[in-house]
């Protein structure tokens, strides 16, 4: 199983046909943020899911009482870039409103369910990111 900078690189250099499917068939997305000090690009590997045609993505840390830096970074610098296996594109994240939100936490509890129990170790609203296509 692939984590962290192995899990990005091996995903990017084979264009998803290594890291796309992880725990349970769960599929992954690679997002590239700038950090908002440096400026330089941040790359992660995140859980996805679908809405329409846009990307959602949680910002859990796993419950933590912080936010993930990539989420704080697209806050700061909502333009980002995306890769889903071999597609790389330009596009524009914005976190849920709280109208949109229980729908779109449900679709994203649907696809891993452990962000329920994340919600419950943090007083921290967890947001749910959609990332729209350029």
């Amino acid at each position: 199983m692939l984590y962290g900078q192995e899990h990005i690189d091996r995903y990017i250099a084979t264009n998803g046909e290594e890291g796309f499917r992880w725990r349970n068939g769960t599929e992954i997305l690679i997002l590239t943020t700038r950090g908002r000090k440096t400026g330089e690009p941040r790359t992660n590997a995140l859980i996805f899911g679908r809405h329409g045609d846009d990307y959602l993505v949680v910002g859990s840390k796993g419950g933590s009482p912080a936010p993930p830096s990539w989420y704080v970074n697209l806050v700061a610098q909502p333009e980002v870039h995306v890769q889903v296996k071999g597609d790389r594109f330009a596009a524009h994240a914005r976190t849920a409103t709280p109208e949109e939100k229980p729908e779109l936490w449900k679709t994203m509890t649907s696809v891993w369910p452990a962000y329920d129990e994340y919600q419950q170790r943090t007083e921290r609203e967890i947001p749910v990111v959609i990332l729209m296509r350029d």
